[in-house]
């Protein structure tokens, strides 16, 4: 409440027209531009048969852009803020939602999963965060411990008009800054970015529409692969591996040109994984920070002293009672 939510903190000290924005757009749906970019393959490629030959390590097309995305949102941001209640809020972690499907069949269970980034992971630490995940919830058929698919199931289970009620009470309390974090957390809705890898069931790239629903700014698809021609500056024609990544983006957040030089940085690591294969170093910290930092850790010491004073109070009553029972 009063600005503060369980994900993130109102922005302050923004321009007129920012701060205005989301009152002459209310609606998510009303502030979604789209635009596709071109990722060429050839720089993957090489590094996926590098890193296979080197390490035996096969780094798949979704992992590296999963990794990019992390990569951009930390160093870039403002594109991990989002609009709730015509407010802008930074979001204070970074989470990708993901939806698989455990069978690659017309019947195949659909699961969502949402990862929980810090945003200077190195490219082989979230691939290792994303695979344990994803084969945890597709080899097991009875498993069912994610907490986005045990919420919605709950829900589901529900009669519709307590399912109505339920969501009128959740939109509610997210609109006034008060949804619980637990829920918060297992919302796929309430995300940084929102990626789907469409190569997998062969198809091209779409500009999905970002949910009213929840906090999700951005929304990614990535396309099947294609080959097209392609002219150099000489005159001559080649033909190159491609991909489109489809985005929707919310564009309250921030302005054009700062989305056009995030999008840049992101295709500069998709095309070049090479560049995220060691971790970000942890931010500096503000003399305010450093300063909140160590009050917080008094108060720890002083709470661990409290707790181990009792236990002694406790241990000696105790001996004493053992004493005059002898």
């Amino acid at each position: 409440m009063f600005g503060r939510r369980a994900d993130g903190k109102i922005v302050k000290g923004m321009q007129i027209i920012d701060k205005a924005m989301p009152y002459f757009m209310p609606e998510r749906i009303d502030a979604d531009n789209r635009y596709t970019q071109e990722i060429r393959c050839e720089g993957i490629d090489k590094f996926v048969q590098q890193e296979k030959a080197r390490s035996g390590v096969h780094y798949s097309y979704t992992e590296i852009i999963i990794a990019a995305c992390v990569r951009m949102l930390y160093e870039r941001p403002k594109t991990n803020r989002f609009i709730s209640n015509c407010k802008v809020y930074q979001r204070n972690h970074i989470a990708i939602s993901l939806t698989v499907k455990k069978r690659l069949t017309d019947d195949g269970e659909e699961l969502t999963l949402k990862f929980f980034f810090t945003g200077r992971e190195s490219l082989p630490q979230i691939k290792k965060i994303v695979d344990d995940e994803i084969a945890k919830n597709i080899a097991n058929e009875d498993y069912e411990t994610h907490k986005t698919t045990k919420t919605a199931g709950f829900l589901c289970k529900l009669p519709g008009w307590m399912f109505k009620l339920a969501m009128c009470l959740v939109r509610f309390l997210d609109r006034h800054e008060m949804l619980p974090k637990a829920l918060i957390d297992a919302s796929p809705f309430h995300t940084s970015l929102f990626f789907s890898d469409l190569r997998s069931i062969k198809m091209g790239k779409v500009y999905h529409h970002i949910y009213n629903f929840g906090t999700t700014t951005i929304f990614s698809t990535l396309g099947k692969v294609k080959y097209v021609p392609v002219a150099e500056r000489t005159g001559e024609i080649h033909v190159e591996k491609q991909m489109d990544l489809g985005f929707t983006l919310d564009e309250r957040v921030c302005d054009g040109l700062y989305y056009a030089n995030s999008v840049r940085s992101l295709v500069k690591n998709i095309e070049d994984p090479s560049r995220m294969m060691e971790p970000l170093p942890e931010p500096k910290l503000s003399e305010k920070e450093e300063k909140r930092q160590n009050r917080v850790y008094k108060r720890k010491l002083k709470k661990e002293a409290r707790i181990t004073r009792r236990t002694k109070k406790k241990e000696q009553k105790t001996q004493k009672k053992a004493k005059k029972k002898k």
